[in-house]
């Protein structure tokens, strides 16, 4: 058998289970995970390395109809990814609110004319009819599918997606990246979406979404790393909510941060958070280019 490589972009719902899936195959932590849509903001690689095939997996926001501010960002940046892909993977999630979404997103990865395959991901939850109609749908549109579990069966899932991968990744005389490593992301940016994480799992439910975290500064010593980073609101009262009292709310999104980055850096880590409001600024171009969203030049 031919070895093959190529890039693959996830395509899905908010919360669909992408960044879990991403992070299932590498057996690494590249992606933030939170009970939260729209948790990922920007494309997010991960390199899926097999003696048959290499996978640089895309993980990407998830689709949305909102086309204003931010979301005007992460569309164009869903769109950008879907275009420059060699194929996609679908993750079709059995607990989103109805079929119809859907099969938007299955009509959207036709559009594209590469070759797809769809997840039925959250298999788990055990909501039978909703993958049987799930399924008899994809094989009448003749899609290879598989039915996935990245938390209850990791196993499983490496195995159903890599089946899958085969089929529609291109041949390739060799790798497209090293073979020992797993990610092209840089741990400045990793970091600062870790911390962005903790925000969310630590915060009410409207505040993330109007939240981005900058790192200021970032030395790196043989024992010791020193991360200077701010946490970026819209609002001015929104500071007084991430801080908390006696700021005990950003006391332990620090704690948490430090002990997730000193296992990616492999140092003892210094993090020390400030809280400033940028007011709209997700509705300032100058601004999200400042936080880090902004187009990239290619996959």
């Amino acid at each position: 058998m031919k070895y093959k490589a190529g890039f693959i972009a996830f395509l899905g719902l908010p919360n669909a289970g992408k960044s879990t899936l991403t992070n299932c195959l590498i057996r690494e932590k590249v992606s933030i995970v939170t009970n939260k849509p729209q948790t990922t903001r920007r494309r997010i690689t991960g390199i899926y390395t097999t003696k048959e095939f290499q996978a640089v997996l895309v993980d990407t926001p998830g689709y949305i109809d909102n086309t204003s501010g931010l979301n005007h960002f992460l569309q164009q940046e869903l769109e950008d990814v879907l275009k420059s892909a060699d194929a996609i993977l679908v993750t079709l999630n059995l607990d989103a609110k109805s079929l119809d979404p859907l099969e938007k997103i299955l009509d959207l990865a036709k559009s594209t004319n590469k070759p797809f395959a769809a997840l039925i991901t959250k298999s788990d939850l055990g909501m039978g009819h909703r993958v049987h109609t799930l399924v008899a749908k994809l094989e009448n549109m003749n899609i290879p599918y598989a039915e996935i579990s990245s938390t209850a069966q990791p196993d499983e899932t490496r195995e159903e997606v890599s089946k899958l991968l085969l089929q529609m990744l291109p041949e390739s005389p060799a790798p497209l990246y090293p073979e020992d490593i797993f990610t092209t992301e840089n741990v400045r940016d990793i970091c600062a979406e870790i911390i962005r994480e903790k925000c969310f799992q630590m915060l009410f439910e409207e505040i993330p979404y109007q939240l981005a975290v900058q790192i200021r500064a970032f030395e790196e010593g043989e024992t010791l790393t020193k991360i200077y980073a701010d946490i970026v609101v819209d609002k001015d009262n929104q500071k007084k909510i991430v801080v908390g009292h006696g700021a005990s709310t950003l006391k332990k999104i620090g704690m948490q941060s430090r002990e997730q980055i000193e296992k990616l850096v492999g140092t003892k880590v210094y993090l020390e958070l400030h809280v400033k409001s940028k007011k709209k600024w997700m509705k300032d171009p100058m601004m999200m280019k400042e936080l880090g969203y902004v187009l990239s030049a290619n996959v």
